[in-house]
């Protein structure tokens, strides 16, 4: 590139993202390891430098959503194992076998594809299984398990690596569900040992269920949100000390002194007052910047928090600058993360937005650049 690019991006602090993976190793027991969850290009805070800070910290264990993902990966050199939480669609099966991945195994007619490709090319392919121990969603459901386990292991082609799950309130530390699945999950367990399969990997919990509940059967544990910050769930805010890891920043384009009563931007849902000073940012919904935060999101501006004013565009916001002293184009405002001993993090975000941090992470659009800090000496 050799034009300077438009002044907007997400910064990505590497320092904070080793304390966050500090924190998910401290709540990991001693004959656990971690499961670095990198989909969705890293919740947003870019795959391939993302998994590889996590290498360089010893973590040999990823977990994606996709093929795509997964090719994405392997193409820039990570060659460590990964786990394709997705499953293998039909017509996918020879990349799993050529790039080396792990599908995760949803139901038995995927386990006869795999294992005819595997067979005709005289090789293996390890898959984990994963069963619905209560999440409702994917997966084998126990008589669907005790069903085709006597197929299951006659599939040479297959080598069962993995037995997995997923909790669906492990968020709420005080629900009956996570104790019930934690049951559910010991029980399909102890079928598959029952007909003989002993996988190299149990894993169960996720952020929530690595901060707050003990499955001691797990070999794994697959943090993912916690890493980048983002709390599990309210419960958790006193149990964790996270660091944001991704700033949202933008550089004022252009300064405006609006006479009163002035309407401002669509709809002219906001009008200004006496002297208001607008500072004009090249940040829209188009990159993430909800258009929900239309006449309440704020800004962070020399130790001041700052009103964004008027409908959010799909490329510009607007910020109520008036009792900021000695503005000038190209200072910047921080509108997701820390500046000046001041934070709006993704939880902040996710308050406001009646979602959660993983969202607003990933929502953060492509066409915003990702600067990588660099980790202290």
């Amino acid at each position: 590139m050799d034009y300077s690019p438009r002044p907007t991006w997400a910064e990505i602090d590497l320092d904070a993202l080793h304390h966050n993976y500090r924190q998910a190793l401290g709540c990991c027991p001693v004959n656990q390891r971690l499961l670095a969850v990198v989909k969705a290009d890293a919740y947003g805070h870019g795959a391939i430098p993302v998994t590889k800070a996590f290498q360089a910290w010893g973590v040999k264990d990823f977990a994606v959503a996709t093929l795509e993902e997964a090719l994405e990966l392997r193409t820039a050199g990570i060659d460590d194992r990964l786990l394709v939480l997705g499953s293998c669609f039909p017509g996918q099966e020879e990349a799993f076998l050529k790039y080396n991945l792990m599908p995760t195994l949803l139901d038995i007619e995927t386990a006869r594809r795999l294992n005819k490709v595997a067979a005709r090319s005289n090789q293996s392919i390890k898959v984990h299984v994963k069963v619905d121990s209560g999440m409702g969603r994917v997966g084998f459901l126990p008589d669907q398990l005790r069903a085709s386990l006597p197929e299951l292991v006659q599939l040479e082609g297959l080598i069962i690596e993995g037995f997995m799950s997923h909790l669906a309130c492990a968020d709420e530390l005080d629900s009956p569900v996570t104790t019930e699945q934690q049951g559910q999950f010991r029980m399909m367990l102890e079928m598959i040992r029952k007909a003989g399969i002993e996988p190299r990997d149990i894993h169960l919990n996720n952020s929530a269920g690595l901060s707050g509940w003990e499955c001691p059967e797990c070999t794994l544990a697959r943090p993912g949100i916690m890493l980048y910050g983002g709390l599990p769930g309210s419960d958790f805010s006193d149990k964790l000390d996270l660091h944001p890891v991704m700033h949202l920043r933008s550089r004022i384009a252009q300064l405006r002194q609006l006479p009163t009563g002035s309407g401002i931007s669509y709809g002219h849902c906001y009008h200004a007052h006496a002297g208001m000073q607008v500072a004009v940012l090249p940040i829209g919904y188009a990159d993430g910047y909800n258009r929900l935060f239309s006449n309440c999101g704020e800004g962070i501006l020399r130790g001041q928090k700052i009103p964004v004013i008027g409908r959010v565009c799909m490329d510009w916001i607007m910020l109520d600058v008036s009792n900021v002293p000695d503005i000038q184009i190209g200072d910047c405002i921080t509108l997701l993360g820390s500046a000046d001993g001041l934070s709006i993090i993704g939880d902040d975000w996710a308050e406001q937005l009646n979602t959660i941090s993983y969202e607003v992470f990933c929502r953060i659009g492509s066409r915003v650049p990702r600067r990588y800090l660099p980790e202290s000496a």
